[in-house]
């Protein structure tokens, strides 16, 4: 059975939005989110922008609860195309069209029925110049929509939305667990929180077989005692990438993860478990760090600087990273939060006219505390599960991604009923 279908005009009200005067501080940084491409591209239900009443009505416009929201105009519309569905009003710039759905439509439907014709949008994409994609208006209402009745648009959203709700489930708990990871570690190791406490006579607040690792006083340097102040470098091996020729087709396609910091832009956990590009054999002996163990701490250093991970794979890298091999007596888990912590030294090392760059020679000398032995075991052993629990989160993640992306164009098409799929879905329980 084929589904008949409407165009999305007929299901749903469409609003573009703008930009209030950037110079006019009575429409900044107030109660209202401002959403634009860039929020969309890993979208938490924050924006980087809010907007006040004000500003409503003047330069931007308001669309209401559960509208959808697409980026219609951007370069990087030329390889994917962004459907976010907040659950609160949000205003918007001009790059986004605000899609409100009418009464004769679930809107978790028509924003799954959406993304099932992502596709077909990115075929609508024209040149609007400089590298710019845009997304015609009128090939946006003229979208197919799957037209079915208002029950079972909502069996379908149900079981879909299953999946995402669980998704988004596991993508919070690992949110959770990674600021735990973060919190403790500058208490430990950024504020040396313990050693203060001893020093104004105050109660452990740790276990007594950690409190008792940490010194009772902080030494002329104001560091604990015993502990030693080291450079990354030291400590860790830090190796960068390159890119084999793409012209040489004999590099290209193969079986060998190769990362771009890309790759690690998108992602919501510092976990890397595939890449976009994969090279030969051939291609991996023209990248002078060769292959990446598994464990290795990833950190663009440029455009931006400051994407982060933990390879979860071997893998090899382009030229855009700082890759640290941890063989020494610093875990990756430690260097990983270590780096976050330093993230504004690491830029004050950087340099470069077009865009700023952290080289490795620049980068390796950024000093760093050590701890003792028994301490630092005493870290893995307390944060090191955290950090396993995130990597077995977004690997459930994957794998209910896939089924979902499955089910997808298969509800929408009709090749699937909706009581068949509940099946599938109650199976991954």
């Amino acid at each position: 059975m084929v589904f008949e279908t409407r165009p999305l005009s007929d299901f749903a009200t469409f609003s573009s939005g703008g930009t209030p005067a950037k110079g006019k501080a009575e429409y900044w940084n107030g109660g209202i989110p401002w959403l634009t491409p860039k929020d969309m591209s890993r979208f938490d239900g924050t924006t980087t922008d809010t907007v006040t009443e004000a500003a409503i009505g003047n330069g931007t416009r308001l669309a209401p609860p559960n509208s959808l929201f697409i980026a219609v105009r951007g370069m990087s519309l030329h390889n994917e195309i962004r459907i976010v569905r907040p659950r609160t009003q949000m205003s918007f710039n001009q790059d986004i069209k605000a899609i409100i759905p009418k009464s004769i439509v679930d809107g978790r439907f028509l924003y799954f029925a959406m993304r099932a014709k992502v596709g077909d949008l990115l075929t609508s994409v024209e040149s609007a110049g400089h590298g710019t994609g845009r997304l015609p208006t009128d090939k946006l209402q003229n979208l197919p929509i799957p037209d079915l009745p208002l029950s079972e648009q909502q069996a379908i959203a149900s079981i879909l939305g299953v999946l995402d709700d669980k998704i988004e489930v596991t993508r919070r708990m690992n949110e959770t667990l990674e600021a735990a990871a973060r919190a403790i570690f500058k208490d430990w190791f950024v504020d040396f929180g313990p050693t203060h406490a001893k020093m104004e006579g105050r109660s452990p607040y740790l276990a007594p077989d950690i409190w008792t690792l940490f010194p009772d006083h902080l030494d002329d340097e104001g560091k604990p005692e015993e502990w030693v102040t080291s450079t990354i470098g030291q400590e860790v091996d830090v190796v960068g990438g390159s890119t084999p020729s793409t012209k040489e087709a004999a590099f290209w396609n193969g079986d060998i993860s190769w990362a771009t910091p890309k790759d690690l832009s998108s992602l919501s956990t510092p976990v890397l478990l595939s890449t976009e590009r994969h090279i030969t054999d051939a291609g991996l002996a023209q990248v002078g760090s060769g292959l990446l163990p598994v464990g290795t701490v990833l950190l663009s250093s440029r455009a931006p600087i400051g994407y982060m991970a933990i390879a979860q794979i071997p893998v090899a890298v382009n030229q855009g990273f700082i890759a640290m091999i941890c063989r020494k007596r610093l875990s990756n888990v430690f260097v990983w939060l270590w780096t976050q912590a330093n993230m504004e030294t690491v830029h004050q090392n950087a340099n470069g006219s077009t865009f700023q760059e952290i080289s490795k020679a620049n980068f390796r000398p950024i000093e760093v505390t050590v701890a003792t032995p028994r301490l630092l075991q005493a870290f893995d052993a307390t944060v090191g599960p955290f950090f396993y629990r995130i990597v077995s989160n977004e690997k459930e993640t994957r794998t209910l991604a896939a089924i979902r992306d499955s089910l997808l164009p298969k509800l929408m098409s009709g090749e699937i009923r909706a009581k068949d799929a509940a099946a599938m879905v109650e199976a991954t329980s």
